[in-house]
């Protein structure tokens, strides 16, 4: 066998099935890689939505091993694979045991954990042998009450020291929350070879425009407001004050998606708005050196999802208290902000994340230790507020000025020398 009983149990309500979106959230990393790899899928068979994600997944020059669930399914395995055509038949090796695998760069658990705590860490230290330097191992846990027997909590655990990424998959049965997790560290040039991450929170509206999940979580609020009034006065119309509100409440957590320049040399906006300053200074707490911000406004029409300016790894982040003055003045130098610390291959890149007089929630969802291809969201400040970036001035040529108006994730701010 090549499982352990906290992937075979499913908690007392019967089997934990993984559909289409949590499949596909599992199989992320592995889209992510532009670069020849080596993946390990463990636990899958032929009706498996997972071993599906990740053969769509696959490029020229990736090699995928499949681990059964059990070794009756070896052979099913191999028809289903050779039925699939030659180009996934040479790319998809079936072994009949997890011994058998070599280490891969994105290993795959099929299966969501439901065992105990113990079952759940021996089998993380099992599968551990099979990663290789800067890997990382994606897990599922069912994310309902009573479902699971300590493997939620474990997965927490593991995630608290070696989580570059967490989703909640709502849209499964039951709901899922898919855990990665780099045991060993990876270089921030690594970076720069990866697609932005797939973020199944993010829920689509046409093929350009998703609604980030706040923002879906917002408008049921103001939803639920309406029908609450509606029942309390029924012959009253306050009930479409915010039923009405729900629309602009949604759009405002819209994230559209963006075309990425492939240029190397070019830093993208971080954030939607209008540059509000370009100037060189020092800032001890990024180092030594001299850098370059450029500071931009988000007015609350704008897109308020933050992406990453630049290919790299999270090294730090801290958020520095402070005011919550207007964003467009010069005194919110000294609002409340996330910073996030990038290591690149071009020195120590900063995301600065503030707060304006209406904006007083910043969400940031990088891990220290994950990596951010450019152009890849990673988190949004809720209403009007402020996105600057700090780039080493030694290194590259602001190409915007005060009052010029950037898309993020598309527009080029700078670019290396």
């Amino acid at each position: 066998m090549t499982q352990s009983p906290a992937v075979r149990a499913a908690g007392n309500s019967g089997p934990v099935r993984v559909g289409e979106r949590a499949a596909r959230t599992l199989a992320a990393e592995l889209a992510r890689h532009h670069d020849p790899k080596n993946a390990l899928l463990i636990g899958g068979d032929p009706a498996s939505a997972v071993l599906a994600a990740a053969i769509d997944a696959l490029l020229p020059g990736d090699l995928l091993t499949v681990v059964p669930a059990d070794r009756t399914t070896a052979d099913a395995l191999r028809e289903h694979v050779t039925a699939q055509g030659r180009w996934v038949a040479d790319r998809v090796r079936v072994v009949d045991s997890l011994a058998e695998a070599d280490p891969a760069a994105v290993v795959i658990a099929a299966e969501p954990l439901a065992g105990s705590a113990d079952e759940t860490r021996a089998l993380l230290d099992g599968w551990a042998k099979y990663l290789a330097d800067g890997a990382v191992l994606s897990v599922a846990v069912p994310a309902a009450p009573g479902r699971t027997g300590g493997a939620a909590e474990e997965l927490d655990r593991q995630a608290a020291l070696f989580g570059v990424g967490s989703d909640l998959v709502v849209r499964n049965r039951p709901p899922v929350r898919v855990h990665r997790l780099r045991l060993t560290p990876a270089a921030a040039r690594t970076a720069e070879r990866l697609a932005p991450a797939y973020r199944p929170s993010s829920v689509p509206l046409t093929r350009t425009m998703h609604i980030d999940s706040n923002g879906v979580a917002a408008a049921g609020i103001t939803l639920g407001l309406a029908a609450l009034t509606r029942i309390a006065r029924p012959k009253s119309k306050l009930w479409l004050l915010p039923a009405l509100a729900a629309v602009p409440v949604a759009a405002f957590f819209r994230d559209p998606q963006r075309d990425v320049p492939e240029d190397p040399s070019a830093v993208v906006a971080a954030a939607d708005g209008q540059v509000l300053s370009v100037q060189r200074l020092h800032d001890e707490r990024f180092g030594d050196g001299e850098f370059l911000r450029i500071a931009v406004f988000l007015s609350v029409l704008d897109v308020h999802v933050n992406r990453a300016p630049v290919a790299g790894k999270v090294v730090d982040y801290f958020v520095a208290d402070g005011g919550f003055v207007n964003a467009m003045k010069p005194d919110a130098e000294h609002n409340v902000a996330a910073y996030t610390v990038l290591d690149t291959t071009h020195g120590t890149v900063v995301v600065a994340q503030r707060t304006g007089l209406i904006a007083r929630r910043i969400v940031q969802r990088a891990p220290v230790g994950s990596l951010l291809a450019r152009g890849e969201r990673f988190g949004l400040i809720r209403f009007g507020s402020r996105t600057d970036v700090y780039l080493p001035a030694d290194a590259a040529d602001p190409l915007v000025g005060p009052g010029d108006e950037v898309v993020g994730g598309s527009s080029v701010i700078a670019r290396w020398r």
